[in-house]
């Protein structure tokens, strides 16, 4: 087995010390992926401040229809960083070769259809989210940017993922930086000074994530990835293909079912709710998955770190690698929590500035972030799944999160007990999916020893 120990991030992922690996890959990965949370952070903050609450409640409405460009570049670019790490740890050049090429072919095809959906279909679309009267042009509008620049999103998502994959991590953040500098300042100056409303905002996002691709695809024009790829190739190869999307599909599904999830929740909000209510959940909601940037930091680091070292039949190190980032993700997401905890009407005042927060809609605030210290061990073992080629556990999971849990509870709570239904149900389906994904991680790994010890030869080839 022809594995790359002469690279020197190969080396550490295989052999180095688990709390090293865990920093080294991971504080990049979390820099960047807290720059990609800020972004989207600040894009709330510039509709909100610039162009008032409406406004930041149309783009609200349409964000989730948005973050399908999420899930599609995750399907070709975690599809592909699985398949990426794993053909490092075996040493599979002529996967390699094909592997970039492939992912981005994927990624122009998924964002050709996503265009053509979302650009013909905006206004139909947010409506069925639930979006009303007055918001639905302005979520339109924003929806419709996201989807008809869409390449730029789905190219930048998915080859930075490949650069993730190869172990990369500080690059990766570094070209993802640069992109999201460009996005931040292009956010407020198409909004205001070309006049495109919040619109702007989506078309600075795709422009941002296009000049990161490029960035990445000139690495691997001037050979400088540390395996061997053939820039010129574009294609779909059939066997190719087919793994990078099995591996991919528990990212999209993940992705995808948020926006059922976001469906399902603006619509009740719409029925039992109010207009400022349905501001308020999506400033909170936003807070939240800011807080949780972090933590797709870490999960993106480990990934690369699972695959490398399931290719070279190193099981056990997986094991330990695993429980180690849950460890660090643990550690390194409760002062987040505390502060925002601690200080909830300051938190929100940034997406709401003026509003006077009720009492209740504080608590409820602080009870839609109760799971948060133990989501680690979600988000981990999302990646770990995958990485060890079960992708198909993480996608039930995934899968019965929202259309299991999360519709039904929607569907029964809310009207039953009011706009708090949503928050409460919420923090309980976030505890039945950590209690069930630790089970699975569990018999996984009980599975994996019963195998070893009664083949334990198994474990050094």
């Amino acid at each position: 087995m022809a594995i790359l120990r002469d690279d020197p991030q190969a080396d550490l992922i295989l052999n180095g010390h688990p709390w090293r690996v865990a920093w080294e890959m991971s504080w990049p990965a979390v820099a960047a992926i807290m720059l990609f949370g800020l972004n989207a952070m600040l894009d709330a903050v510039f509709i909100g401040r610039l162009l008032g609450q409406q406004a930041l409640a149309g783009a609200v409405m349409a964000f989730p229809l948005t973050q399908i460009t999420v899930g599609l570049g995750s399907l070709a670019g975690i599809g592909g960083g699985v398949a990426l790490s794993i053909a490092i740890g075996k040493g599979d050049q002529d996967t390699l070769r094909k592997l970039p090429g492939t992912a981005l072919t994927i990624s122009a095809t998924l964002a050709l259809l996503y265009g053509l959906i979302g650009g013909l279909f905006a206004e139909t679309l947010v409506q069925g989210v639930g979006a009303r009267d007055a918001l639905v042009p302005i979520a339109a509008d924003y929806l419709r940017a996201s989807a008809l620049g869409s390449i730029g999103a789905l190219a930048g998502v998915s080859l930075n993922m490949l650069l993730r994959g190869e172990g990369r991590m500080k690059l990766a953040a570094l070209y993802m930086g640069l992109g999201l500098l460009l996005n931040m300042v292009l956010t407020p100056t198409l909004m205001i000074v070309f006049d495109l409303g919040v619109a702007g905002a989506a078309w600075a996002t795709n422009l941002g994530n296009l000049v990161g691709a490029w960035l990445v695809w000139r690495r691997y024009a001037r050979g400088l990835a540390s395996y061997p790829v053939d820039p010129f190739y574009l294609g779909l190869p059939k066997a190719l293909t087919r793994r990078i999307l099995r591996l991919g599909t528990p990212a999209l599904v993940m992705s995808s079912m948020g926006v059922v999830q976001a469906i399902v929740v603006f619509n009740v909000l719409s029925r039992v709710g109010t207009e400022a209510d349905i501001a308020f959940y999506g400033a909170a909601w936003r807070i939240m998955l800011f807080m949780l940037t972090p933590l797709f930091g870490m999960m993106r680091a480990f990934q690369p770190v699972a695959g490398f070292n399931y290719g070279a039949n190193q099981m056990p190190r997986v094991k330990t690698c695993f429980w180690t980032f849950v460890k660090a993700g643990i550690f390194m997401i409760i002062p987040v929590w505390l502060a925002v905890i601690l200080n909830p009407g300051q938190t929100l005042s940034l997406m709401l500035p003026g509003v006077a927060f009720q009492a209740e809609q504080i608590q409820l605030f602080r009870i839609l972030l109760m799971p948060v210290p133990l989501l680690p061990l979600v988000f981990t073992a999302l990646a770990l799944l995958p990485a060890i080629e079960q992708p198909g556990k993480a996608t039930l999971v995934s899968v019965s999160r929202q259309l299991l849990l999360y519709v039904p509870v929607m569907l029964i709570l809310p009207p039953l007990i009011g706009v708090a239904g949503v928050y409460y149900g919420s923090m309980i389906i976030e505890m039945i999916c950590i209690t069930w994904l630790t089970r699975i991680v569990l018999m996984v790994f009980r599975r994996q020893a019963n195998a070893e010890s009664q083949n334990p030869l198994s474990a050094g080839l």
